[in-house]
């Protein structure tokens, strides 16, 4: 009887821990935050481009990050790489067919930290109807006290195949000659901490 006790007082401890954990909410600054992608065309020049749009569910209660909990829907509609044309094209069936699949999603699964201020970010990317496990970079660039809030800023980077979510235009004759198979995001992000 005082054994079952024990271990349900210790299940609600554990249970009312994992409720409480990752409270304190984050918002992503958007007037300092881009997140960017790169890739080759006809393997001899880099195209860069963005998302314009996204929003973020970001918690985090340790001052290292280390328990951060990121949740971001970005829709493809804001994808701009500086040419309309080359835009609609990428928002089209033979990539992101955006009127079906509008939107690109990020949960995290793990962090772990690999240095004072480096860490490898785990997470679930969904593009289009495919869902696959990532590892980014993240770096925390620090955090202060600045214009009446608490701020953190972060860059992640990592490197995803195109082809692993059905955006595989050019797969037939060209394995990604035409456009770059590889993807680099690269992500510079500023949170604000919500009271």
């Amino acid at each position: 009887m005082v054994r079952n006790k024990i271990l349900f007082v210790g299940l609600f401890f554990l249970i009312t821990g994992m409720v409480s954990a990752q409270s304190t909410k984050w918002q992503i600054d958007k007037s300092h935050t881009k997140i960017q992608f790169v890739t080759k065309h006809m393997k001899i020049s880099n195209v860069t481009g963005q998302f314009k749009e996204y929003s973020g569910d970001i918690k985090a209660d340790q001052e290292d990050f280390t328990d951060v909990d990121i949740r971001v829907t970005i829709p493809v509609e804001s994808i701009d790489t500086d040419n309309e044309k080359r835009d609609e094209h990428l928002r089209g069936e033979d990539f992101f067919e955006v009127e079906e699949y509008p939107e690109i999603k990020f949960q995290s699964v793990s962090i772990s930290k690999e240095g004072d201020s480096q860490y490898k970010l785990k997470g679930e990317l969904t593009i289009k109807d495919v869902t696959r496990t990532e590892t980014f970079k993240m770096e925390h660039l620090g955090t202060v006290e600045a214009m009446g809030d608490i701020r953190a800023g972060f860059k992640l980077t990592g490197k995803i195949d195109r082809f692993d979510y059905n955006v595989d235009w050019d797969s037939s004759f060209g394995q990604g000659l035409v456009v770059g198979r590889d993807v680099e995001i690269n992500i510079d992000a500023e949170l604000i901490k919500q009271e």
